[in-house]
């Protein structure tokens, strides 16, 4: 087993330099990074916060102007005899965005570009928003039915658009596909470690790697996943519905209690986030251009708007207009950045564990140990500090899992742009479970597989290198969308609104 990893890990060595070539990209070179203000910004932040910036500006800021309009449009309880409500797409998306990311992603850039990070997730947010807003609503534009079921997302779009090549939508499958296979390994070896975690709070005792215990563990969590996964889109909303919420409420009563708690630090919080957004403390090191990176990408990759990797879940909505999904894609954002990833940065920047006596020894710490250290500092010495840590061990379990299940399910939406046959989506949704125990087995036998985990950054950089310039090529049919939705006229949506054919609007217009 040990040459097995080995290997693994030798294959995928290159994986994490080439990935941070790209997201570095041009800021990697003397020339570019001596150009003053825009030697900071790389290819991918001016890709993604620029088209941010400019759709938000050509949409008349629709994540204000359309915020409330998608909240009411959550609210509304809808039934739906073909494909889900908006609102199950709402926590379906919800629960692929929000995962450990958003615990060690969020710790991770704060630990390297300081507390300023948090504000330039905020401000990639913010943009975000737009960004999902235009890919939600090409995912709704061009969605197809497929039994009792909606399919769409990025494959579908992607071939309209660019000439309706089959050859396009099976690439952009594929890539989906492979991307979702080489984050799945993470996903599943975080499920089992924090169960053990859990245990060994409730047990006060540490369980070896290799015990029965993770192997039972394991088998459960792969046979709840199959019973899940193959049972359609519609029964993991099922799921998604009552997880989502309990694991954000969850999160949000831990953070807030901490807060009440700490009440004195709070000041410490908004002059470090604000006060170090262009410049770091000494303990942090590294220069603005840092602090920039770390922030959106961090961001960006965590709510993963202008990546296409939500729009399958969009598509799959049953909407009365392609901006019904657009607005709430928008909302997914603003939970996922601006709500529970500034949870994980209260706790980070609150503790400032930086400037402790053990400050050296917790910069040394990996990205969960920090966090986990973070709230030990916050809790002090009360008798809770236990009960605190299972909860958050909890919530990151939860956030683990939800993606998990959202990963083998977008796969599948994915795959029915390369075939609709049953077989073929079956043996989508094996691989992605052999994967996932595949991640298991590393956590039983005490491997970490970090090359190939950091195939995941490599397949963010390149959907979104794919995916913006996709998202141009249909800008103009949205912003057609979207002044028909903002005149609220009554009249339906038809391809006649935005100038070509779409075979599912202009047949629901005839019913």
């Amino acid at each position: 087993m040990e040459a097995i990893f080995a290997a693994i890990n030798g294959i995928f060595s290159f994986i994490g330099p080439l990935s941070d070539f790209l997201w570095d990209f041009p800021t990697n070179m003397k020339w570019y990074a001596s150009i003053p203000i825009l030697g900071n910004f790389s290819l991918a932040i001016i890709l993604l916060m620029g088209s941010g910036v400019y759709f938000s500006l050509r949409l008349g800021f629709v994540q204000i102007t359309e915020f409330k309009r998608g909240l009411l449009t959550m609210a509304h309880k809808k039934h739906t005899e073909i494909g889900i409500s908006p609102l199950a797409a709402f926590f379906l998306s919800s629960a692929m965005r929000v995962g450990p990311g958003n615990i060690i992603g969020v710790t991770g850039a704060i630990s390297v570009g300081g507390p300023g990070a948090l504000f330039w997730m905020w401000l990639s947010a913010f943009f975000g928003m737009a960004v999902a807003y235009v890919e939600s609503v090409l995912a709704q534009i061009f969605k197809e039915r497929k039994d009792d079921e909606y399919v769409g997302g990025l494959p579908f779009y992607g071939r309209r658009l660019l000439g309706n090549k089959v050859w396009i939508g099976c690439f952009l499958s594929v890539l989906y596909i492979l991307y979702a296979l080489c984050c799945l390994p993470a996903q599943a070896f975080n499920v089992v470690s924090s169960v053990g975690v859990m245990t060994t709070i409730v047990t006060g005792s540490k369980l070896a790697a290799g015990s029965s215990f993770y192997y039972i563990v394991g088998a459960i969590v792969i046979v709840i996943s199959a019973i899940i996964t193959f049972g359609g889109i519609r029964k993991l909303t099922k799921i998604t519905d009552k997880m989502v919420p309990v694991m954000a409420v969850v999160y949000l009563v831990i953070v807030l209690v901490l807060a009440l708690l700490n009440l004195d630090r709070l000041p410490y919080f908004f002059s470090a986030v604000f006060g170090g957004a262009f410049t770091q403390e000494a303990f942090f090191g590294g220069t603005f251009g840092t602090i920039l990176s770390q922030g959106v990408k961090r961001g960006l990759m965590s709510n993963e708007a202008g990546q296409g990797t939500i729009t399958m879940p969009a598509a799959a909505a049953d909407a009365d207009h392609p901006c019904e999904q657009g607005d709430i894609s928008a909302i997914g954002v603003f939970l996922d950045t601006i709500v529970i990833c500034t949870l994980t940065g209260f706790v980070v920047v609150m503790a400032h564990c930086w400037t402790g006596a053990d400050g050296a020894a917790w910069g040394k710490l990996d990205k969960l140990p920090k966090f986990i250290a973070s709230v030990a500092e916050l809790t002090g010495g009360q008798g809770f500090h236990q009960f605190v840590t299972f909860l958050v061990t909890f919530c990151f379990c939860l956030f683990a899992y939800t993606c998990l299940l959202g990963m083998i399910s977008f796969s599948e939406i994915a795959a029915n742009r390369i075939s609709r046959s049953a077989s073929f989506i079956n043996m989508i949704r094996v691989i992605g479970l052999f994967v996932a125990a595949f991640g298991i087995l590393c956590n039983i036998a005490g491997y970490e597989l970090g090359n190939l985990w950091a195939f995941s950054d490599l397949g963010n950089i390149m959907i979104v290198y794919f995916n913006i310039p996709i998202l141009y090529c249909g800008a103009k049919l949205v912003f057609k969308a979207h002044d028909h939705y903002a005149k609220n006229d009554g009249t339906p949506f038809t391809g006649e609104v935005v100038g070509i054919h779409l075979e599912y609007w202009d047949n629901k217009a005839k019913k």
